[in-house]
């Protein structure tokens, strides 16, 4: 037990923030067993050859993706005392992964080095202070909308994870980008496994379970370990066949201890894509990878921070400098270890609704993450479908706090519905944030409230505008 008022406690603030040791304790497993599939899903994504045909390479991959996720979620529990874990961000390495394989002689260790930059630069922001300057000029309503967005937007990842809602093929004929299961149909145990975990969860929740979130997930894994046992269901998908009713990435298997492949350390090469691609190629870029790491830590950590009640009665985050800090060290140390941009996860959600409310639970997290590179069981273990109830759960939760939104003030109240409908559908947390804060600046300045625009919203959404103008601005210089 935690003594209340020891200096463990004062430092972390548990019993500050109703929280205790075995909240955290629960909150950080449950985080974990929601994100671990990055350590399979990044060395997917990342995969490919470069220009000079040479790859990353899986098991090196997953071996630094754990590493750095456990390092630098460790540090956010220590030093920025809040329950967010970090780990690979999906948007940002399946970006460098298309650039690395349709940019001829640019390699990894070129693309690696941007991520490093724009990390330095991030880091540089945070420091003098800009970067949590303009979370602050954000308006409430729109902080309202990024915390419905992010949960939306997990729950989608919850429902597209379990195979639930699937994408529909693009053939002649098609009218709907995604649909029920497999041909408008729900088919296989894994699918099942799924609507069990989230009918458990759901009612454990009801009835205000202690670990209502972990016993879900745990118990919906035990049923897939001995479904995957008896009837060797077998993965969805494995690189050369396709099983629509199989699992969607990881079949629930055990396997033993591996000594992890760190070779890929310090192979970034910072300036590598100024000489192959030029100042200009390279440096747009740069400010997309920025903008991207900018902004989807900003609207996650307020989507995460909301739900767990650490915001203050003036929409501010306690710590958010040193949150930022270790924010812009994921994407130095990432790119670093050539494994791209570590960002805050949404699925540190499930920590959360497991009563998580502190750095400890991080630290648990982050520790686990250690332990997965060379257990590779902890990993293997658990499926999709036995995490996306949780997902499911906690967006329900985050989207709850629609009704804080000003919907009789169009200024804010549309605005606030791109954001938050935009995240989801585009499948990109900046994405929102950028169609959000333009529609602001806009609307304000045709209904002649100008003066209720702070200044650097006016940076932003013109910053905003530049990302959402690349793809026209590369065709117009030749560069695509």
């Amino acid at each position: 037990m935690l003594k209340q008022g020891s200096a463990l406690d004062r430092y972390f603030m548990i019993s500050a923030r109703g929280s205790n040791l075995s909240r955290e304790i629960r909150g950080g497993f449950a985080t974990f067993f929601a994100m671990s599939y990055i350590v399979v899903l990044n060395p997917l994504i990342l995969s490919g050859p470069d220009s000079s045909g040479t790859t990353l390479g899986f098991t090196a991959v997953a071996a630094v993706t754990a590493l750095v996720a456990g390092i630098l979620t460790i540090l956010m529990g220590a030093w920025g005392r809040h329950p967010f874990a970090l780990a690979t961000g999906l948007g940002v390495n399946a970006f460098v992964a298309v650039t690395v394989a349709t940019n001829p002689g640019l390699t990894w260790p070129d693309m690696m080095g941007l991520v490093v930059l724009s990390g330095i630069t991030m880091l540089i922001l945070v420091l003098t202070g800009f970067r949590t300057a303009v979370f602050k000029a954000v308006p409430d309503g729109l902080k309202t909308a990024i915390v419905v967005g992010i949960g939306l937007f997990i729950a989608l990842i919850g429902l597209v994870n379990a195979g639930f809602v699937r994408r529909i093929p693009d053939v002649a004929g098609t009218t709907v980008p995604v649909g029920l299961g497999f041909d408008g149909k729900l088919l296989g145990w894994p699918t099942a496994v799924f609507v069990f975990g989230l009918i458990l969860t759901i009612a454990l929740v009801v009835r205000k379970v202690k670990g209502a979130i972990l016993i879900g997930i745990i118990t919906s894994t035990v049923l897939s370990v001995i479904l995957e046992l008896t009837l060797h269901i077998g993965p969805s998908f494995d690189g050369k066949t396709h099983n629509p009713q199989g699992w969607s990435l990881v079949a629930p298997s055990f396997s033993g201890w591996a000594a992890p492949d760190l070779s890929l350390i310090g192979k970034a090469n910072p300036f590598g894509a100024f000489e192959h691609l030029g100042v200009v190629a390279a440096t747009l870029l740069a400010f997309v990878i920025l903008l991207s790491i900018f902004f989807d830590a900003m609207g996650t950590m307020v989507g995460l921070a909301t739900e767990a009640g650490t915001i203050d009665k003036n929409g501010n985050i306690p710590d958010v400098d040193r949150v930022l800090q270790v924010d812009a060290l994921g994407a130095i140390i990432g790119g670093g270890a050539s494994v791209s941009s570590n960002q805050i996860y949404v699925e540190a959600g499930a920590g959360i609704g497991e009563g998580a409310r502190t750095g400890v639970a991080s630290i648990v997290t982050g520790l686990l993450f250690l332990v997965a590179m060379f257990v590779t069981p902890l990993i293997n273990l658990v499926p999709f479908e036995a995490v996306a109830p949780a997902l499911v759960v906690v967006g329900f939760m985050m989207v709850s706090q629609v009704g804080k939104i000003d919907w009789q003030d169009w200024g804010i109240a549309i605005p606030a519905f791109l954001t938050f409908t935009l995240m989801p559908f585009t499948y990109s947390i900046a994405n929102g944030l950028g169609a959000g804060f333009i529609a602001f600046v806009i609307i304000r300045t045709v209904q002649g409230r100008v003066r209720e625009i702070h200044p650097l919203m006016w940076a932003v959404a013109a910053a905003f505008l530049l990302f959402f103008a690349v793809g026209p601005i590369e065709a117009a210089l030749g560069l695509k």
